[in-house]
């Protein structure tokens, strides 16, 4: 199975759980990756490059999907905005990018492990964009869901037995993590308790309100 691969922190839980399940599973499931960030694997996902992938959510409305995606219950920490007077999307975001402008916020967008360290650095002029989403709506905010062209089967599974699954990640992974993002181990293990993946039904009911929203803005 061709799978996009998001190597954001977000993420970091789900792809060491995948190493794991490929290799304990009855037929030795394999996945073969493709690299990049949301934007990326946004595209090769419609041209059918990759057999599945965490596809933005603005994006993943008419695709097939699992109830699994990258959740924020309240703050995430990394999705930023920096307020000015002038817009500035951030390239590799889709699903940001649009709920700033459904927010009705006006400024810099930063995702991903680049707006954590930003958060972490102690900037105070920043904007959690799921926190005001949250203060807003009462609802968490959905920024990814886990699609698949195929695979139906092996793909319903995976999803299963991650969210049936305790994910504790080993120090050293956490380590190699922190080389990788230059984000400290401790402040991974923190960051990581603002993300959720079930796709339970506040979070459905999110994500719809969410693309009830965009169209407005489009």
């Amino acid at each position: 199975m061709l799978f996009g691969k998001i190597e954001y922190l977000n993420l970091l839980p789900f792809h060491l759980f995948m190493k794991r399940y490929s290799r304990s599973t009855r037929d030795n499931m394999s996945f073969n990756y493709k690299r990049g960030v949301p934007a990326k694997i946004n595209a090769e996902y419609a041209a059918r490059r990759v057999d599945a992938a965490f596809i933005s959510s603005i994006k993943a409305q008419k695709e097939r999907h699992v109830d699994l995606g990258i959740i924020a219950r309240q703050e995430v920490l990394s999705v930023l905005l920096i307020p000015s007077e002038t817009d500035q999307e951030d390239i590799e975001s889709a699903t940001s990018n649009v709920l700033a402008k459904v927010l009705g916020l006006q400024g810099e967008v930063l995702i991903g492990d680049k707006a954590l360290r930003h958060y972490l650095s102690g900037e105070d002029n920043t904007i959690d964009l799921a926190k005001v989403w949250y203060d807003k709506y009462k609802l968490p905010f959905v920024f990814a869901l886990l699609c698949h062209h195929q695979h139906d089967t092996e793909i319903k599974n995976l999803a299963r037995a991650f969210t049936n699954t305790h994910q504790k990640i080993p120090q050293y992974q956490l380590l190699k993590a922190s080389k990788r993002t230059g984000i400290s181990a401790k402040a991974i293990q923190h960051y990581l308790t603002y993300i959720s993946y079930e796709l339970d039904h506040k979070a459905k009911a999110g994500i719809h309100k969410f693309w009830h929203l965009s169209k407005k803005v489009h």
